[in-house]
């Protein structure tokens, strides 16, 4: 089912704002897909969805492999579930280093986990223009 990425069902959002584990798939540079679990939040305001992460890791290196020959970014998507409930959205993603981008980020990610996350220096944000949104909640 198809869902409105700025205007989403208030179940829709709902299954966001739980605390799931998800997935971020990014491409290899060979194109093979690369999925790994990720916290993720969800921002329809803004059209957004934001995963933080290491600078050094995969998923950022193949973003930004994939953002510099793709105008506006790597294509990607996030995904969750939980029994017959799911929900994916998908955009193009940019890496974020400022330092706003970051603690914005962080403040999102404490309040949708419930935890701050431990401090680290490395510390990026996948930013995701999102476009198309999909699920059962």
């Amino acid at each position: 089912m198809s869902h409105d990425v700025l205007n989403p069902t208030p179940e829709y959002l709902a299954f966001w704002r739980e605390r799931h584990v998800c997935t971020l798939t990014t491409h290899r540079p060979d194109g093979s897909p690369h999925v790994v679990p990720v916290g993720v939040t969800y921002d329809p305001e803004a059209g957004l969805a934001r995963v933080i992460c290491n600078r050094h890791s995969r998923k950022v290196r193949n973003i930004l492999v994939a953002a510099g020959a793709e105008p506006g970014g790597a294509r990607v998507a996030v995904c969750q579930m939980q029994g017959r409930r799911w929900a994916t959205l998908e955009g193009r993603a940019v890496v974020r280093t400022d330092g706003a981008s970051v603690a914005d980020a962080e403040a999102r990610y404490a309040e949708r986990y419930g935890r701050v996350p431990t401090p680290n220096p490395d510390r990026v944000v996948l930013e995701i223009t999102l476009d198309r949104a999909m699920g059962r909640a």
